[in-house]
């Protein structure tokens, strides 16, 4: 069984679309989402260094654009599909909820909005390396920080204000080995982005939604969701809330799933999964030169 899983924010580096739009009609398909979403994702794909796609309304786009561009070129026929934070929306499109321009627009929506709630207070992210979550997150709260992606392994993101972030670095939790700020623009997945689901809310009205065609799993919880309308109401609340990948992984463990591919730009997923899916086959879609290997992978796994 196949599960194909998008990330998150995070994980664009300069230049990682490059090797993509040289793929016959590639190059098309990007040149007609950005006329859509009115910004240059071949531009930010290609030629911007890493503080230009840092900026939250242009990596999201960018994030799902190049999903959706590898996930085409990969050609599969996944059992289940899933997405880490905007990676949900990618996860969307696979799952034949919505359609791909409609995905580029709200996630369009989806990052300038944040990128907004973002401006009012300087805030961020924090990942934990080592320790237990069970410590950890207790520790994080009486900081005052929220724990916004739980992601297995022993893995926690902690999101807040700059000072409470800097309280973190001087206080860590007993068993963390270090603190790595991340670069991102805001603390997301917190309260701090409730301006944002508002938009989103509205913005939702326009967009034509189908029920799944195959098993959609969700980051708020770990749950198979069945219908159309409910993933896209979670998809709207997810930007104020906790990303909960490790139930992710614990629901692809219990349906059986026995290989993860991660779209472009992957890597960080599949290091999870190798962590927490022993026996588990994962394959990272980092450049085209990586679809042959991720089919054959495929063909042995696809089809539960």
């Amino acid at each position: 069984m196949l599960v194909l899983v998008a990330p998150g924010q995070g994980a664009q580096t300069p230049g990682f679309l490059t090797p993509w739009l040289d793929l016959p009609g590639a190059a098309d398909r990007i040149a007609a989402w950005s006329d859509a979403i009115g910004l240059d994702l071949a531009h930010y794909g290609t030629r911007a260094d890493a503080d230009e796609i840092r900026d939250t309304a242009v990596a999201q786009p960018l994030l799902v654009a190049a999903g959706l561009l590898s996930a085409a070129a990969l050609d599969a026929s996944p059992s289940v599909v899933a997405g880490h934070s905007v990676g949900e929306i990618t996860a969307a499109v696979l799952a034949g909820v919505i359609d791909d321009e409609a995905a580029l627009r709200f996630v369009r929506t989806r990052g300038l909005s944040m990128a907004e709630a973002a401006a009012v207070t300087e805030t961020g992210m924090a990942a934990l390396l080592g320790g237990d979550p069970d410590v950890t997150v207790p520790h994080l709260e009486k900081l005052g920080l929220t724990p916004a992606n739980v992601n297995g392994g022993g893995q926690v993101v902690a999101a807040g204000t700059a000072a409470q972030i800097a309280a973190l670095e001087a206080d860590k939790p007993e068993g963390v080995r270090r603190v790595v700020v991340l670069k991102v623009a805001g603390a997301f997945h917190t309260h701090h982005m409730a301006p944002a689901v508002e938009k989103l809310r509205a913005a939702v009205g326009d967009l034509t939604v189908s029920d799944p065609t195959v098993r959609y799993v969700s980051n708020a919880d770990g749950h198979t969701v069945a219908t159309g309308t409910e993933i896209i109401a979670r998809l709207v609340g997810q930007v104020a809330n906790p990303v909960r990948w490790d139930l992710c992984m614990e629901t692809f463990q219990s349906l059986g799933v026995t290989a993860l591919v991660e779209l472009s730009p992957g890597g960080t997923l599949t290091g999870l999964a190798k962590r927490a899916l022993p026996g588990v086959k994962t394959l990272a879609l980092k450049t085209p030169d990586d679809l042959d290997t991720a089919r054959a992978l495929i063909s042995e796994h696809a089809g539960a």
